[in-house]
């Protein structure tokens, strides 16, 4: 493990106004998308798409990084060049999703553990061959009002995090470490926030006793926010307080940077969220951004799986970009979405 090396990466990924596309839909999801703008989801429509994505002019001013999935990474342009030498050459960093998909945790009803640590070492060594920089991996922590998560469901997850984060940091890419705390359910801002809080200590702990470089990863956490069918919505100020009271709390001020995930939040919402935060002052760590639907949404819309409409479509992702930019300086206003 070359730890000099994974610094440097985890911090060009963060670097000034920059954060990461989450471009890495599984199958099943990219369909779904793909199903709500009625475009049939086939190979050469994925990869024409997230060619769209990638070739789109000046983003690299905004994305640090690019989070793909596995078929994506071993795909290429019209002209072959393929994605991850694409997205080097225009100094965004390629990196790869790895997890395997959340299931159920036996004998825990209502917890969900991720799948994918059988095989990861070797295949985190081909992804590092193929041009991957650093790797993601997501635990699915399901939320009601009381009972769930369990103690061991965390527990669970918290250690296939540090596992795999170990696995990588070996292979010289920087693990992303994405804990999500789900924003479905009824539950309130203050229930979100003490969920969180215990997700983030298991997810150190474990973490540390594995023996990860945190100055050689990222940490990819859900905001503190209210339940979707919540009656109170928290304020756009209250969920940047109790997100950074939190993180505070429990995230080491060595880990170089936050890339939040948006998480089923609206476009305006996850951009407006972030802005205030970097609006309350400086942090230990960049507070940054790794969005997938909050910056594809309005893409998507664009395109529609016509050729005509690539250049509309890029110029929608530039926007977005540009916005989520903005707000990593506090310097976004919701005005500017409909300016």
């Amino acid at each position: 493990m070359n730890i000099v090396e994974l610094k440097s990466v985890a911090n060009a990924i963060v670097a000034k106004q920059k954060g990461v596309l989450a471009a890495d839909e599984s199958n099943p999801t990219i369909k779904k998308r793909f199903d709500s703008i009625q475009v049939e989801s086939t190979e050469e429509n994925r990869r024409r798409y997230r060619e769209i994505l990638f070739t789109a002019d000046s983003i690299e001013q905004y994305v640090g990084g690019v989070i793909l999935f596995d078929e994506t990474l071993r795909q290429s342009t019209r002209e072959g060049v393929p994605f991850p030498t694409l997205l080097s050459s225009r100094g965004i960093i390629p990196g790869i999703k790895v997890d395997q998909g959340a299931k159920a945790l036996a004998l825990c009803p209502g917890d969900k553990v991720t799948e994918g640590l059988d095989g990861l070492r070797e295949r985190l060594a081909e992804f590092r061959q193929l041009g991957a920089q650093f790797a993601k991996w997501r635990a699915v922590i399901e939320i009601d009002e009381r009972d769930i998560p369990s103690q061991f469901g965390i527990r669970a997850n918290a250690h296939a995090l540090a596992r795999y984060a170990a696995l990588c940091q070996e292979a010289g890419l920087v693990p992303i470490v994405e804990p999500e705390v789900l924003m479905d359910g009824a539950h309130g801002i203050e229930r979100c926030e003490v969920v969180t809080a215990q997700v983030l200590e298991a997810v150190f702990a474990e973490l540390d006793a594995h023996r990860v470089q945190f100055e050689g990863m990222l940490l990819k956490p859900n905001m503190v926010i209210a339940g979707k069918k919540c009656a109170r919505q928290a304020g756009v100020q209250e969920v940047a307080e109790a997100s950074l009271r939190c993180l505070r709390r429990y995230v080491p001020a060595a880990v170089p940077g936050i890339v939040f995930l948006s998480g089923g939040q609206s476009a305006e919402d996850a951009t407006d969220h972030l802005n205030a935060m970097n609006a309350m002052g400086t942090q230990p760590w960049q507070v940054s951004f790794s969005y997938g639907r909050a910056l594809q949404a309005p893409v998507l819309a664009a395109w529609r799986g016509q050729e005509s409409n690539a250049a509309t479509a890029q110029q929608a992702l530039l926007r977005r970009c540009e916005l989520n930019g903005l707000a990593r300086d506090g310097k976004y206003d919701r005005a500017m979405d409909h300016g």
